[in-house]
């Protein structure tokens, strides 16, 4: 068992397609998770900044807020300035930008980022291996936490750690036999990390899956705990 988890992939609040429970303390205490990271569903779904807004009245210890950032012109951003997000005093932010609809390479985009110096948490659907290496070319010093990599795309996510080393792996859905022990062995259990997407996706089996890696205990503990907080 490892001696602490940190779930680096939590969301709360309403979803168009089902209820979800307004408090994740129960369900982390059952599943042993100390702490989480967690982003609004508002930011994801809705209004970036209204969800931003609830994450941030958040007053729990053990949920580290990840607001979501839409980088844009004055009028079509989220925040209004960039100035706002350094207020937030947050650990990382989450950037969507399929669903969003902006440019994750654009001169925007670049210029938000390089100025927030903060790691950027990314689903892997809302971008591609290709736009996450130029993002990474240009910003040289960004670090990146990819989110929900399946595991049907190791070759191109392995592709793309063996390219840099500023880039973080969740391993929630890394569910393949063996596929996380792979990905240890060739890059580092300290470049992968524990996340579930839960509660709209299932959080037992990446908690399962945990407690199952044939790997040495600390390299358990960096992808349960260690390797986020040093990410962050």
């Amino acid at each position: 068992m490892p001696k602490s988890v940190i779930d680096a992939h939590r969301l709360i609040g309403p979803v168009p397609f089902d209820d979800l429970p307004s408090d994740p303390g129960p369900e982390m205490d059952r599943l042993g998770i100390d702490r989480a990271c967690v982003t609004h569903t508002l930011s994801l779904y809705s209004d970036a900044q209204a969800g931003n807004e609830a994450l941030l009245r958040l007053d729990d210890p053990r949920l580290i807020p990840v607001p979501v950032v839409v980088p844009g012109v004055t009028g079509a951003s989220a925040p209004a300035e960039l100035h706002e997000v350094l207020g937030w005093n947050v650990r990382m932010i989450r950037l969507c930008p399929e669903r969003h609809r902006f440019d994750l390479t654009g001169p925007i985009a670049l210029r938000w980022l390089a100025a927030l110096g903060l790691p950027v948490a990314i689903d892997l659907e809302e971008t591609s291996p290709a736009q996450l290496r130029t993002l990474m070319e240009r910003l040289p010093e960004q670090r990146v936490l990819l989110l929900n990599p399946g595991y049907r795309r190791l070759r191109a996510v392995a592709e793309l750690m063996a390219e840099t080393r500023r880039l973080w792996l969740e391993i929630g859905t890394v569910n393949t036999q063996g596929g996380v022990e792979w990905l240890a062995h060739r890059f580092g259990a300290d470049r992968l990390i524990f996340g579930t997407g839960a509660p709209i996706a299932d959080d037992c089996g990446p908690r399962f899956l945990l407690d199952h890696l044939d790997l040495e205990p600390s390299a358990v503990d960096l992808i349960a705990a260690g390797s986020l907080s040093e990410l962050m």
